[in-house]
């Protein structure tokens, strides 16, 4: 099965094929640790997290990193204003990001980078840049030149005529050229390594692409992820130093998640809106939380409202409630709760077609209707909700969803019995009382 992705820096819907045969490898950029995460945050790892388990399930194996950015200004002021170290402040919002992402059954990556343990490798690479003529030093500051690359732009499909200085671009009269961006910052403020060109510390853009070179090696990886508002400048500032240092543009195939909005405005700390993770899970569920990332496709904006919410919710509910009952009846009829080989064929083939989670949903809730009518025959078809569970229990899993389902022990099974037969019997008041009893351990 071809999977096809929209590819940010052509426009294009294209078909991934992979550098390595059988083989994909994805990087997507992870958060600065100077804070709680807040709902926007999390939906890169859902969406690549669901996109990985995907490929895994066609049978590739994937190589999915996903960095940690400990050193920037942000955590160097936040240090300050507390009396601690960097190292006391990323350490623990390392820790707190990675409870989240436990919560919401998010795997554990190939790799978890963290910026300070490159440092070495970061100043290498941009030693590189400053003997190609890429780059330039003045006065313990090196920029890249932008003008040293071809096509400068492509990714944001922006002109660079028509760039101006100002709101995404910091004027600096040490540049050549106000788009000229900073690699090595000179400071005597803060966390500082020893450096060619003195104490500094790096430029965030250069980071991913040493980590990218250094965990995959100085070849383009298949696929590099990260929310929209990445493309400019950081993304774009990637490309332009893989192409002067390693004459590619890093990546085959760019990704690009939309964003999280609250109301009308996309949730960000600088607009004050946010809502942490940890608060959305602990309110709402962490498969609240995941099915409503999932329920839109990963570039349009997701609304985060109670209403978008309730409605999860419920449909989680629907989910939840039919699984459960298929294996109810499955264990009390002595089926199999391990079918494998299921037909879910159209569901694959929406996640095929650049990752339309929001069109898979429509054929597992197919499912789930399919199966409630299943479990109304009289008799039951066992091998029916066989198959009916097994597509269920796979789309779940690949969707990344902690939904649990009764495993029931000869005791459990006999009292089970013992309802329908009262039941069958029209004798309510026997039948009430283990039906009480089965409602306490969450079989019916």
């Amino acid at each position: 099965m071809d999977v096809k992705i929209f590819n940010s820096l052509t426009n294009q819907v294209e078909v991934l094929k992979p550098i390595r045969e059988g083989e994909v490898s994805i990087y997507c950029c992870g958060p600065t640790v100077y804070g709680d995460a807040h709902v926007g945050n999390i939906r890169p790892p859902i969406v690549f997290d669901t996109f990985s388990r995907f490929l895994t399930y066609l049978g590739y194996k994937v190589k999915f990193v996903s960095n940690f950015t400990d050193v920037d200004d942000k955590i160097i002021n936040r240090a300050i204003k507390e009396g601690v170290t960097e190292s006391d402040i990323t350490t623990k919002y390392i820790e707190a990001y990675r409870n989240v992402l436990s919560s919401l059954n998010i795997q554990k990556a190939y790799k978890n980078p963290r910026v300070t343990e490159y440092m070495e490798q970061i100043i290498s690479y941009i030693d590189d840049l400053v003997k190609n003529g890429s780059a330039y030093n003045v006065d313990g500051d090196v920029f890249f030149r932008v003008n040293s690359v071809p096509h400068y732009g492509e990714l944001a499909n922006v002109n660079i005529d028509d760039l101006v200085v100002g709101a995404r671009i910091e004027e600096n009269s040490k540049k050549e050229s106000p788009l000229d961006f900073a690699l090595w910052k000179k400071t005597d403020v803060g966390i500082q390594w020893d450096s060619p060109w003195g104490k500094g510390r790096p430029g965030w853009h250069t980071e991913c692409c040493v980590m990218i070179d250094s965990i995959f090696g100085n070849e383009k990886i298949d696929i590099h992820g990260g929310g929209f508002d990445l493309k400019f400048p950081h993304h774009e500032n990637e490309i332009a130093q893989a192409k002067a240092h390693d004459h590619n543009k890093l990546a085959n195939i760019w990704m690009h998640n939309g964003f999280v909005n609250f109301g009308d405005e996309k949730m960000s700390k600088s607009l004050g809106n946010v809502v942490l993770a940890k608060d959305a899970i602990a309110k709402y569920g962490a498969n609240a939380m995941r099915f409503l990332i999932l329920t839109t496709h990963y570039r349009a904006p997701v609304q985060f409202t109670e209403e978008t919410i309730s409605s999860t919710q419920n449909e989680l509910l629907k989910i939840s409630k039919t699984y459960s009952q298929l294996a109810v009846a499955l264990q009390v009829n002595d089926g199999s709760l391990d079918k494998k080989d299921v037909d879910i064929t159209n569901f694959l083939s929406f996640l095929a077609d650049d990752f339309n989670t929001a069109n898979a949903l429509t054929e597992l809730f197919g499912a789930i209707k399919a199966a409630n009518m299943d479990l109304r025959k009289n008799p039951l078809d066992i091998s029916a909700l066989e198959r009916d569970f097994g597509a269920i229990k796979t789309m779940i899993e690949i969707f990344g969803l902690d939904i649990k389902y009764p495993h029931l022990s000869e005791h459990d099974i006999e009292l089970y019995n013992k309802y329908l037969e009262f039941k069958r019997n029209k004798q309510f008041d026997e039948s009430d009382k283990i039906r009480a009893q089965l409602i306490e351990k969450n079989i019916i």
